[in-house]
């Protein structure tokens, strides 16, 4: 009696068919990555891989570093300290993103108002707050580069009836 079992040629196929279906699923992998669906994970991955930027740009349009009050920490009330740095400048003046990043949220509400999260550099989070209205576009899962606009600033949120600071955290 024979032996059972499959014959070589039938093995061969299976590990030919095998192959070719591995190969199929890479070179689909590969042609997706470069997907633009896929651009703000493929920022993700670039931007995790990087370390934390060591120098920002001034995200208000128009606004020298030296003309910034350090305000981080400083009370705001009996209750709480400011966690951030208010940038005072012109209502509707431009807001920019300091890094390139991918935006993570945009909201309204709380204290911040209208308020723009990117993550960037590192895996930190960079927070504009108190802006008037957002850039045209702009949504969740959009990728900005350094110095995209974000909105005009203003006075939305607990700044209301104030000269507009433009909010920035890290």
């Amino acid at each position: 009696m024979a032996a059972t079992g499959p014959r070589p040629a039938r093995r061969r196929h299976r590990r030919l068919f095998a192959w070719a279906a591995i190969l199929l699923l890479a070179w689909l992998a590969a042609w997706a990555w470069w997907q633009p669906f896929l651009l703000p994970l493929r920022t993700l991955w670039e931007l995790s891989r990087l370390p934390p930027a060591n120098a920002l740009a001034v995200p208000v349009q128009g606004v020298a570093a030296r003309d910034i009050a350090a305000t981080f920490g400083a009370a705001r009330g009996t209750d709480r300290r400011h966690a951030g740095v208010d940038i005072f400048a012109r209502r509707g003046t431009p807001v920019l993103s300091s890094t390139r990043g991918v935006v993570t949220s945009i909201r309204e509400g709380g204290l911040g108002g209208r308020q723009v999260w990117v993550l960037g550099p590192g895996r930190e989070r960079y927070y504009y707050a108190h802006l008037d209205q957002w850039a045209s576009g702009l949504r969740a899962g959009s990728v900005v580069a350094a110095g995209a606009a974000l909105g005009p600033g203003g006075t939305s949120g607990h700044a209301r009836g104030t000269p507009p600071p433009q909010h920035f955290g890290l």
